[in-house]
Parts: structure tokens; C-alpha cells; sequence
């Protein structure tokens, strides 16, 4: 049996906003289906702005034969908005579901509804009690702490109170410190949780665009990566093949050790990706 066929290895995209957007991702998606993931998931925008795009990529996707898995938010949303959203994918027979409870949209709190859920757990909780078992659930994971938890210790408890809740399966938030990942995965078996934690994997090509994201995050950059990476400048080649062989032997490293399978933050970008999964001969 092929790692492929044992593992769970996924792709993530984030909805274009402009038709050029859309035509370059259905190129990219062309090239990324070659690799034949488990399925697609689609992001949305901060408070759910990009539902409708989220909706129609997903859409797309689906067209295609291929399986696709919407993220869905409830900050922002009103029960009843998510009862009309979850209805919708079920409509078009979606069956995975990416549960977030996502960012705060501007100006959050002055017209927060009593109706509104708050967490992701709860989230969990109305997807269940409306649609039973047709989805199954993806919810996020952070090793490395979510940037507004109070605690290591509180943020795992937020974690394991969304698989109780109902969820299937984690994904984590991108990290390049395997040892972060494990002992997560093993403090949350320590308090029950039995669900697979399925590595998020950023692939490297842009030093400032990474040091960006991770500031936002909290994903750390170890020292010896980002000195390497800062050493390069502008030489974009040199920064993209080391950060191959960074990234490929983080994979490698999370396989051997156990991890169930592997998501790809694409960017809507191929070229990295495919090199990687190649790499890790992840394709059947």
C-alpha cells in the first residue's frame, strides 16, 4: 500500500476575487489535480466575506469530479445565515466541511447577535444538530498555541472540546518544528482525543511573504531557517530550493513519526506543491 492511500493528503485554495484570479486558479487547480489529493478545501474572508466565492470555487471543484471542502465561519454569521449555508452544500451534495470559527470581522461586538455563535465548538454543535452526520467535519489544530489563547493548557482545551463536540478530523495551523506538532498530538491524546491531526504544510518561496503570515499566526520560524532564508536577500531561486528541502524534510520527519496525512497551504500556487509532494512520492 502506497503512503498515498494510507494517508490523508489535501490542498488548500483561497477563493479569487477578479475573473483573471479565477482563470489562473482553474490552471493551477488543473495541475494540482494531477497529484490526486483526497480533496480540495476553499478559505473564506474575515466574518465569512468571501462565502459566495467560497461557494462558487467549491462549485467549480466539484464540476471537475473532484472532492472539495468549503470552510465555513461562524463569527459574523447568525444561526439562521448558517442554517442557509450548510443547507446550500448539502444541496449540491458537499460532503466534508471545514468548521472555523474564524476572524473577527471589523468592528465585531457593537452588532453581535445573541444569535450568533461564538466559538468553534458551538459551531460543531449546530452543524451536527442541523445535518446529523452528512458532513464530515475539519476542524483547525495549533502546536504552537493559537496567537489569542490564554495558555498552551487553555488553547488544548479549546481543541479537544471541538472533537467532542462532533468533529472528525484536525488540521493545524503551518509550523516547522516537528517536535511541536508530536507533543500536541500527544498532550491531546492525553485528554481523549482520538481524532487524526492532519500536518498544515506552507511551502517556502517568499521570505517576506512568510515572515508576514507567521507574525500574524504565531507560526514560529526557527532561527536557523529564517538567518539562512534573511542570508539569500533577493536571490528568489536560492530561496525557494532551500525552502524545498526544508519543507520536504519536515514531511518526511511527520510521516516516519506517525502523522496521519498532510494539508497543502497552496496560496493558489502549484510549482511548490507538486515539487514536494513529488519529493515525498505521494502520488498514487
Amino acid at each position: 500500500m502506497t503512503q498515498a492511500e494510507q494517508g490523508n493528503f489535501s490542498i488548500e485554495f483561497f477563493p479569487p476575487k477578479t475573473p483573471e484570479g479565477a482563470e489562473k486558479l482553474r490552471v493551477v487547480r488543473a495541475k494540482l489535480a494531477e497529484l490526486r489529493p483526497k480533496y480540495f478545501s476553499v478559505t473564506f474572508g474575515a466574518g465569512g466575506s468571501t462565502q459566495q466565492g467560497t461557494l462558487e470555487t467549491v462549485l467549480e471543484i466539484r464540476a471537475a469530479g473532484l472532492e472539495a471542502a468549503p470552510h465555513i465561519s461562524c463569527m459574523g454569521s447568525s444561526r439562521e445565515r448558517l442554517r442557509t449555508i450548510l443547507n446550500e452544500y448539502k444541496a449540491h451534495g458537499i460532503k466534508r466541511i471545514v468548521a472555523l470559527r474564524g476572524d473577527l470581522p471589523s468592528g465585531y461586538g457593537a452588532g453581535s447577535s445573541s444569535d450568533e455563535l461564538r466559538y468553534a465548538n458551538e459551531l460543531v454543535e449546530f452543524i451536527r444538530a442541523e445535518t446529523g452526520d452528512w458532513f464530515r467535519i475539519e476542524v483547525a489544530a495549533y502546536p504552537e498555541m493559537h496567537p489569542q489563547a490564554k495558555s498552551p493548557q487553555d488553547d488544548l482545551k479549546r481543541f479537544a472540546s471541538k472533537i467532542k463536540a462532533g468533529a472528525n478530523a484536525a488540521i493545524t495551523q503551518y509550523f516547522y518544528n516537528a517536535d511541536a506538532y508530536f507533543r500536541f498530538v500527544d498532550d491531546a491524546a492525553k485528554l481523549g482525543v482520538t481524532a487524526p491531526i492532519v500536518a498544515g504544510i506552507m511551502p517556502i518561496t517568499n521570505y517576506s511573504q512568510l515572515m508576514r503570515f507567521s507574525d500574524m499566526c504565531g507560526a514560529e520560524i526557527p532561527r536557523w531557517v529564517r538567518t539562512k532564508l534573511a542570508s539569500f536577500g533577493d536571490d528568489s531561486e536560492a530561496i525557494r530550493a532551500f525552502g524545498l528541502d526544508v519543507v520536504t524534510g519536515l514531511c518526511e520527519r511527520l510521516l516516519a513519526g506517525g502523522a496521519p496525512g498532510l494539508h497543502f497551504y497552496t496560496l493558489n500556487q502549484a510549482v511548490a506543491t507538486t515539487a514536494i509532494w513529488k519529493r515525498l512520492n505521494l502520488t498514487v
